[in-house]
């Protein structure tokens, strides 16, 4: 079995459970945040819709820099309300799920180096950094959002297993 075909189904999973939050975010709590150190429900949103392009970036390049010294900083898709969010994920997740189903045990053994004004953050196996900096950061994040959703007052969707709101 390759690692694309054991990555799948947590990949498949993983998406749908995604896509299970995204779609109660409510447009008219885009701006609201818990702490005024705190993203917004619609930044954090669209971080989290946005995380499965990374996917393909990574699988699909060998660096990413960020912020290069000589060109324009990464800056993430506008996404502005709910239904660009859900199109903007919906687009990303098939994107990364097809550079995932392409990708060779040998893709995934290679190094990827993320890289800020030209300066090394790290460098790891693409394999490390499709577990680590995209499925698991994407987990992390959906959780805030989670309670972000909690604190609006929104009923929070099961995810691996029925939440408080569905029993």
């Amino acid at each position: 079995m390759s690692i694309a075909q054991t990555l799948l189904p947590e990949f498949d999973q993983e998406m749908a459970n995604t896509r299970k939050v995204l779609e109660r975010v409510p447009d008219d709590k885009w701006g609201w945040k818990p702490h005024e150190k705190s993203g917004t429900v619609g930044w954090l949103a669209a971080h989290v819709g946005t995380v499965p392009e990374w996917l393909t970036m990574t699988l699909n390049s060998e660096n990413l820099d960020y912020a290069p010294v000589d060109g324009p900083t990464y800056t993430p898709p506008k996404i502005e309300n709910s239904k660009q969010l859900l199109a903007a994920f919906d687009k990303a997740a098939t994107e990364a799920r097809t550079a995932l189903i392409a990708a060779s045990d040998q893709d995934f053994m290679k190094n990827w180096t993320l890289l800020a004004g030209g300066k090394e953050i790290f460098t790891m196996p693409r394999i490390a950094c499709v577990r680590g900096m995209i499925l698991n950061h994407l987990i992390h994040h959906r959780g805030q959002l989670t309670v972000y959703l909690r604190l609006v007052n929104v009923p929070v969707p099961g995810l691996y297993g029925p939440s408080a709101d569905e029993q």
